[in-house]
């Protein structure tokens, strides 16, 4: 029985390794997320095998399955990033139990059990609590919204970090001190606080892959905990996968993980400096650029989380059909942090059935922006300012962007002058070529469609 037990483990294994493999391409996505929903459940069936309490089990599965269509049937695109840092933090907090439950003060030479414990607890609580301080953040709740770095925070951080593994060292020489499990798990909750508090801006998708890894990484270690295999494995993938998007996302933005984990995000200049800039800024109508567009060659949408705000995906796809079928090449700029998490951007024009090979990666579509006859941005700011480029004392100094600023003229629908994410003014606004078409983005969209097919 034990052995078709572990090579069902196996099975399982196979089916995520496959199934991660497919997610890799949209038009394999389904049947590797579909892949990956059959190994959990072979797991989850195996693990049953053998258990006396199936009561208590069955009501924790109902329970559990009950929670995740919720969020699956009711959370808005909009909310994604929301969903996936508040399931990282149902990942370290399970992993925190369940370490927590498998220990044994009776136990005096099982080190490596102690070890993984140890390690389950530091990571779980660190995943738990720095995945609620970014739900909090963007969900954009007002505690999250205040000033709650200070000076020295890095010093008490390490303070923690010290205190953490002196902890964890006294646990796993002497297993029956027990209740050092609970201080560690305290100390590490305050590390993550500390750790995501500062963190803001263009750095959040960053933080939700690297706090993707970390919930990976627990279920590894819980893994060797209770000694199943399976949880090793798909841990394993989930962090390792989770590490190699947070160095490829920090690649793309020009910064080292160092600079995010422990440089500060936030606005600066003030509301003078803002009025400033924005002293030149133009509006334009929904009947004029209907009347750039008609005369356009090549059209690229710059897609941003004002996008998904709005729910604007599917009536800027009606939009680009109709210029197609006027012969305007249409394209679509995907900055690799538009939106708050890995591939927001992607997910969306997705679902409103955009064709994939019209998704342009920023590094594939900056050197021919010059070519771009109009630029629509809408609901992206951050990921095409210039001062990115220009201004070495910005807070997203070095971060590329799309070159917007290079094409022939540029449309920005935007409800309000008002900062990105990263709290600062956008000299774009204000640039010669730059037209603001202020209002709802997918009104405005809608409107634009209406004039071109009154032209």
């Amino acid at each position: 029985m034990q052995s078709l037990a572990e090579l069902g483990y196996v099975l399982a294994a196979v089916l995520f390794i496959f199934g991660l493999k497919l997610m890799a391409h949209p038009r394999t996505a389904v049947r590797g997320n579909t892949l990956g929903v059959v190994a959990m459940l072979l797991a989850m069936t195996i693990a049953m095998l053998g258990q006396q309490h199936y009561v208590t089990i069955t009501c924790g599965l109902v329970i559990g399955a009950l929670v995740g269509t919720t969020f699956a049937l009711r959370v808005q695109m909009t909310s994604m990033p929301q969903m996936v840092a508040l399931f990282n933090a149902f990942g370290g907090a399970a992993s925190i139990l369940v370490a927590g439950a498998a220990l044994d003060p009776s136990s005096t030479g099982d080190t490596a059990g102690m070890v993984a414990i140890a390690a389950s607890g530091i990571i779980g609580a660190v995943t738990f609590c720095g995945s609620l301080v970014a739900f909090g953040k963007l969900q954009e709740l007002n505690f999250f919204k205040k000033k709650l770095n200070f000076n020295g925070q890095q010093f008490v951080n390490f303070g923690l970090t010290a205190t953490m593994v002196l902890l964890a060292a006294l646990l796993v020489s002497k297993p029956e001190l027990s209740w050092l499990y609970l201080l560690i798990v305290i100390a590490a909750s305050m590390l993550g606080f500390g750790l995501v508090t500062p963190i803001g801006g263009a750095d959040m998708p960053v933080v939700i892959a690297l706090l993707n890894a970390y919930s990976g990484l627990a279920a590894a270690a819980t893994g060797f905990v209770i000694t199943n295999h399976v949880l090793i494995i798909s841990g394993s993938l989930v962090g390792a996968s989770g590490i190699i998007l947070t160095k490829l996302m920090c690649k793309a933005m020009n910064r080292s993980l160092f600079n995010v984990l422990f440089g500060v995000m936030g606005g600066s200049g003030n509301a003078e400096d803002t009025e400033k800039i924005y002293a030149t800024v133009r509006s334009t109508s929904a009947d004029d650029v209907a009347l750039m567009l008609e005369t356009a060659q090549r059209v690229v949408f710059v897609p941003g989380y004002g996008m998904a705000v709005a729910q604007a995906q599917h009536a800027v796809r009606n939009l680009a059909k109709l210029l197609e079928e006027r012969g305007i090449l249409i394209e679509y700029a995907i900055h690799p942090v538009a939106g708050r998490m890995p591939g927001h951007m992607n997910v969306l024009l997705a679902e409103a059935d955009v064709p994939y090979e019209q998704l342009i990666e920023m590094d594939r579509i900056n050197p021919t922006m010059e070519t771009v006859d109009v630029a629509i941005v809408i609901g992206a700011n951050d990921v095409v300012n210039p001062v990115a480029k220009n201004d070495p004392e910005s807070p997203i100094a070095g971060m590329p962007i799309i070159d917007v600023d290079k094409s022939r003229t540029v449309i920005v629908i935007k409800r309000s002058l008002s900062p990105g994410f990263a709290g600062i003014a956008n000299p774009l606004f204000a640039a010669e070529n730059t037209l603001m078409l202020f209002g709802d983005g997918q009104q405005a969209v809608l409107d634009i469609a209406v004039a071109i097919k009154e032209g």
